[in-house]
């Protein structure tokens, strides 16, 4: 029984959610979880959540479709700039009059308010 009780905790401590960030875009919502595994590193696990109605009639159905993606620390730097490099294109195609880069909030800056809305739109 003790055994049983170890590996539980191991399981649950290997989704340790240390940090989470909720961010609601029209019919999606995007998590971003750090999280902690047994090594305590540290990495993000990115979630969209999609609210689906079935088309039944007689009895609709909501459903979420959920989609996950894992980002490790070494990988960070790699992501961001293929993210921005994306955004970026979309920007230029598009004729996006801002282009303005994220640049982390510094002590005396303001961080922006939950109510501002991010859309970034990823497919597995």
């Amino acid at each position: 029984m003790e055994e049983l009780k170890k590996k539980s905790t191991t399981i649950e401590n290997d989704k340790e959610i240390v940090f989470s960030k909720a961010i609601k875009a029209g019919k999606r919502i995007y998590y971003l979880d750090v999280k902690k595994n047994r090594k305590e590193e540290m990495f993000i696990a990115i979630t969209e959540s999609k609210k689906v109605v079935s088309l039944d009639k007689d009895d609709p159905q909501v459903n979420f479709e959920k989609h996950k993606i894992f980002l490790y620390k070494e990988d960070f730097e790699k992501f961001m700039n293929g993210l921005q490099q994306a955004i970026d294109f979309i920007g230029h195609e598009q004729g996006t009059t801002s282009e303005a880069h994220y640049q982390p909030a510094t002590a005396t800056e303001e961080m922006p308010s939950q109510s501002e809305e991010i859309k970034i739109d990823i497919d597995f």
